[in-house]
């Protein structure tokens, strides 16, 4: 027989479950180290969803709601209720040699991620109110730099609100804070989680919106402050989703199983704030400089095989893209600022305002790809129609049904640019007069020709651009064209 201090040194060793080295905590240890897919693989869901309904005199009867009798009945802890109320240790897991749990018999594995699920999701709430720092954005869009760097034109006064950047700012506030909790994953199990949490931010940010109404717009505000303070407020009062979703109420459109489905939370290591911080203020950056580029003459043309020599002319190597063997590029058409009797008064294709600012210092985050891309995907979605509307659903699509992650892309989100698009490839085999000029490279001397219907050889589509790219009325393009275009 072993001495009775050798068996008491064998019960202090840890244990060793499924190859992982434990605290000797009884039954419970058996579940340490899950994983996310855990969730599904053990059908935690249905069995939250079971024990919900079976248990509401249970949840009626706590104080706490459904967080307070989840604690009650898994480890016997009433007052666990994961609210925001004061209290630093109300979602305190103590489950090591906790008799309650340990006592559950097949219910332990699910009780467990439940509890850890829901333990994860009040550290995500606490971390997504500071997860957003203003200081990039205050930079990028200070009164003294966003609007002379992206805007030049001789007609100042055609720029006098800019209100559009604030109908994407809910829809970036959801993507921010579904990216927060699930980061870059489009996954179908968490799909549920990550619109469930960016319908909720985005009703945070609707509400925040009105504080706001009356601050100016004008191209020369202090965007960066403006918005800045609008998505630290929206954050802040996200986090009061929590107390609701912790009580067993619906937060918007979802409860707290939503938030938690798929195993959304079971192993989050909490909110990434770098990566949050840097995703808005790229979206929001991005955001504020298609306003201002949609105020002036600035548009994509393209479409012909990567590296031209197909009759129709050459863009500029600077500002180009080849996507799916197809060339892109990214144009400026700057008006004549001087009376001239040379052909300069027609003006000339240059390099749009700010571009080169793009990719470095405070614009760091948003690249000349990311301008085309992002226009291209709204382009091949709604044409020159993208708007607001059309962005939130398409952002709630993507979570949903995981086939896109908003958040990964940053500003090359479709929607974010939406720059007018003209798809010129059908001039290739058509006789148009000067079809040579169409595409032009950057400078003085560059005046593009277009005396057809060069989008998509459709006089509608021409139109449709033209009008999108600020130039109707805009004789330049057709000044040499013998007969006059129907644009």
């Amino acid at each position: 027989m072993l001495p009775s201090l050798v068996l008491t040194a064998f019960a202090l060793l840890p244990e060793v479950q499924a190859g992982v080295l434990h605290k000797r905590c009884g039954p419970i240890s058996n579940y340490y180290s899950q994983k996310t897919e855990d969730w599904e693989t053990y059908n935690t869901g249905d069995w939250l969803n079971d024990w919900w309904n079976n248990n509401g005199e249970l949840i009626a009867n706590n104080s706490g709601g459904f967080a307070g009798a989840f604690g009650q009945w898994a480890m016997g802890d009433p007052d666990w209720t994961c609210h925001d109320g004061g209290s630093d240790s109300n979602c305190d897991l103590q489950l090591c040699d906790n008799k309650v749990l340990n006592d559950r018999g097949d219910d332990i594995r699910p009780a467990y991620y439940v509890l850890e699920s829901v333990n994860r999701l009040h550290s995500y709430f606490s971390g997504i109110g500071e997860s957003f720092t203003t200081t990039a954005l205050g930079a990028a869009l200070s009164k003294d730099s966003w609007a002379l760097t992206f805007y030049k034109d001789k007609d100042v006064k055609s720029v006098t609100a800019l209100r559009q950047v604030l109908s994407l700012l809910t829809t970036i506030i959801g993507i921010g804070a579904s990216f927060a909790g699930l980061g870059p994953a489009v996954v179908g199990a968490l799909a549920g989680a990550g619109s469930a949490i960016a319908g909720g931010a985005s009703g945070a940010g609707g509400a925040a919106l009105p504080a706001h109404a009356d601050d100016t717009f004008e191209k020369s505000a202090d965007m960066g402050a403006v918005l800045g303070s609008i998505v630290v407020d929206s954050m802040k009062s996200f986090t009061t989703a929590n107390n609701q979703l912790m009580s067993g109420q619906m937060y918007g459109d979802a409860d707290i199983r939503n938030y938690i489905s798929g195993g959304a939370f079971l192993a989050f290591n909490g909110v990434d704030k770098n990566a949050v911080t840097d995703l808005m203020t790229n979206m929001l950056i991005g955001t504020a400089i298609n306003q201002l580029y949609r105020t002036q003459k600035i548009f994509i043309m393209g479409g012909g095989a990567c590296g031209d020599n197909q009759g129709i002319g050459s863009g500029p190597e600077a500002s180009v893209i080849c996507r799916d063997g197809r060339a892109w590029y990214l144009y400026y058409w700057q008006e004549n600022d001087v009376i001239s009797l040379t052909s300069h008064r027609w003006g000339w294709v240059a390099t749009p305002p700010g571009l080169e600012k793009l990719g470095q210092g405070d614009y760091g985050g948003i690249s000349i790809a990311d301008v085309i891309n992002s226009s291209l995907d709204a382009w091949n979605v709604a044409g020159y129609n993208y708007n607001s509307e059309i962005a939130s659903d398409r952002a709630s699509d993507a979570i949903r049904n995981s086939w896109a992650s908003p958040g990964s892309k940053g500003a090359s989100w479709e929607g974010i640019f939406t720059i007018p698009v003209c798809d010129v490839s059908s001039a290739i085999d058509s006789d148009y007069p000067m079809k040579e000029y169409i595409l032009q490279p950057y400078g003085h001397d560059s005046r593009p020709v277009w005396c057809g219907p060069i989008c998509n050889g459709d006089v509608q589509t021409t139109q449709d651009f033209i009008k999108a790219a600020n130039m109707e009325g805009f004789k330049s393009p057709k000044h040499l064209c013998e007969d006059q275009p129907d644009y």
